[in-house]
């Protein structure tokens, strides 16, 4: 008895000494939870309050995340990035203190974006210069117009931060345009030919005169406005005139006189491996953008093998008794051959999804969404009602904007989202289709509106994951084929995947092999684009705009090797929306930590 009374004794003290422990630790997770909430909800409203654009395009009501009278600014584009450094470092440091084992599953997550977001930053920190906010289509001179036409007018005071912000545009314009100069300084100014191309985007905008988009988006936005009477109405579109014509139109061409200045100072005529450290430099940018930890040489085998793996199926569909049956003329569809052996591609027939005829029974695209998002049941886990507005880039700009794009909504107002089309580049209901499946459904807008469901913290609205964001958006335009109802929906879908992989290796051939023009040109013609004027419109994109089609590309494949993989781990459990739920429910993130947890 004794004996059991001590190891009866012994275990009370064991078990209170565990639920003590236990407790402490549950206090340890909370005080873990609530430190770390603070500081990235702290860190969120300092990111977003340092540009105005950012922040009303971030939260429709500031004021509800303890952010009031932010300063109104567009931001700067500042050469040195010392101040910037020692920020980051400090946020590491106090992220080295948080316990990242204490944290909740939901917090873990946010804690690995953010610090390899941080660290990243440091990591790029020698390139500051290398960075380029002018690009043909997707630069500031292109983006901003479009930014400003879409700024919501919730109330009065929207309206009045808007024509404010209109008046810091030449400050705006003068940083970007010493940047500019700093970089021409350092030897590091842009091709010439991509200056012209930007000086030609920077007239066309100035050309559109009274037709500027600028007037009509404004006054559409402030009839929306409720208690506003025709006398101040007439007052505000007075004051938006007078800033366009003052302030905004004078920044363009100030832009302009700038580039025509600095463009024969451009030492450089080929790809980012032509700049000092350029390689470096594109090794990280490839990181970045695409959020692929693989290096260069295995991004260019990763891409082979799925352009082999595509057209050894388009192959299959051709030499099949079915397409042969639905097909008038196979002799359009020459596929050529790929050799196993030394990985060598040869003859594509990248033409063919332009001259094939689709006709949708309904080509208006709110039906088109409408069929798209029937099509999501039992494939996508369902995400939440929204309204969609559809608009149309202006015809004069058709030219030098992107075919489609998405207006991500504020994190507060998910509800109400927009998507332009820009007709100009769409040619047939086919590519209507897959575009909008690219920015709707199942992509851009569903996988926004979908992770905003999900309640995550603030910080990661912030955080940039162009390789999983876009990757997702062509993972998603690829699906859309079979949804399309066409006997030549595998055949279409491949092909797409092969052009767009084409772009990618020219991509890499360009920024880090150091391809020229003729042999870019060389390249294209073994797969069958032959059209020098198109080859050459590719070649300049590529150059201003170095690992943008590789973020797109990149991203598709890795989700479709992820899906490999998840098809592997899961074995018998796997199905299609378990696992399209597990990468949108860990939301934006580089695919180096999204295969840890997603496989985990």
């Amino acid at each position: 008895m004794p004996k059991k009374r001590s190891l009866y004794a012994l275990l009370l003290v064991i078990l209170s000494s565990a639920f003590f422990i236990g407790l402490q630790r549950l206090d340890n997770s909370r005080n873990a939870d609530k430190r770390f909430e603070a500081f990235t909800d702290s860190l969120f409203r300092q990111e977003v309050s340092s540009n105005s654009i950012t922040l009303h395009y971030t939260l429709s009501h500031p004021e509800s995340y303890g952010i009031h009278r932010a300063e109104v600014s567009l931001g700067s584009f500042p050469t040195s990035n010392t101040g910037q450094l020692a920020s980051v470092e400090n946020c590491l440091s106090v992220l080295d203190d948080i316990p990242y084992t204490s944290l909740s599953e939901k917090n873990k997550t946010t804690y690995l974006v953010l610090k390899d977001s941080l660290e990243l930053t440091l990591e790029g920190a020698p390139y500051t210069l290398y960075q380029e906010p002018l690009a043909p289509l997707t630069g500031i001179q292109a983006q901003l117009p479009v930014l400003l036409s879409e700024y919501t007018f919730y109330d009065k005071s929207d309206i009045q931060t808007y024509l404010d912000l209109l008046e810091e545009i030449p400050d705006y314009f003068d940083s970007l345009i010493s940047f500019e100069k700093a970089k021409s300084d350092a030897g590091l100014f842009l091709p010439s030919y991509i200056a012209d191309t930007l000086i030609d985007e920077c007239t066309a905008f100035i050309n559109l005169g009274n037709d500027n988009y600028l007037y009509s988006s404004f006054e559409d936005r402030i009839e929306a406005v409720e208690h506003l009477s025709d006398e101040q109405k007439k007052r505000f579109l007075s004051l938006n005139e007078k800033a366009v014509r003052d302030c905004v139109i004078p920044s363009y061409q100030k832009l302009i006189q700038s580039l025509e200045a600095l463009k024969a100072t451009g030492k450089n005529s080929i790809g980012l491996c032509g700049l000092p450290d350029g390689t470096s430099y594109y090794e990280y940018l490839v990181k970045c953008e695409t959020g692929s930890d693989r290096s260069i040489p295995e991004l260019e085998t990763f891409i082979y093998n799925q352009i082999r793996e595509d057209l050894v199926c388009m192959q299959e569909i051709l030499e099949s008794s079915k397409y042969a049956v639905s097909s008038d003329n196979t002799d359009d569809h020459d596929i050529g051959n790929t050799d196993e052996k030394n990985g060598d591609l040869t003859g594509v027939q990248t033409s063919e999804p332009h001259t094939t005829t689709f006709t949708l029974p309904d080509s208006d695209p709110e039906a088109i969404l409408s069929s798209l998002r029937s099509n999501l049941d039992g494939l996508y886990p369902s995400g939440p009602d929204v309204q969609v507005e559809i608009k149309y880039v202006q015809p004069e700009m058709e030219e030098y904007l992107s075919p489609a794009f998405y207006m991500i909504p504020a994190i507060d107002n998910t509800l109400q989202n927009t998507i332009y089309i820009n007709s100009g580049h769409l040619p047939d209901d086919l590519e209507l289709f897959t575009t909008l499946a690219h920015e709707a459904y199942p992509g851009h807008l569903y996988q926004n509106t979908y992770y905003a469901s999900t309640d995550p913290s603030p910080i990661r609205s912030i955080l940039d994951c162009g390789g999983y964001t876009e990757g997702w958006a062509v993972y998603a335009e690829m699906t859309s084929y079979y949804f399309a109802e066409t006997d030549q929906a595998a055949l279409l879908q491949r092909n797409a995947s092969v052009i767009l992989g084409l772009y990618a290796l020219a991509d890499i051939g360009i920024h880090y092999n150091g391809w020229t023009l003729i042999d870019t040109v060389s390249f294209f013609r073994d797969f069958g684009i032959t059209d020098n004027a198109t080859i050459r419109q590719i070649y300049e994109l590529i150059i201003g705009d170095p690992a943008n089609y590789l973020k797109y590309y990149v991203g598709y494949a890795e989700f479709l090797q992820l899906k490999r993989d998840c098809t592997t781990e899961w074995d018998s459990k796997f199905t299609q929306e378990r696992f399209h739920k597990a990468v949108l429910d860990v939301g934006p993130m580089p695919f180096y930590l999204l295969r840890k947890i997603v496989l985990k």
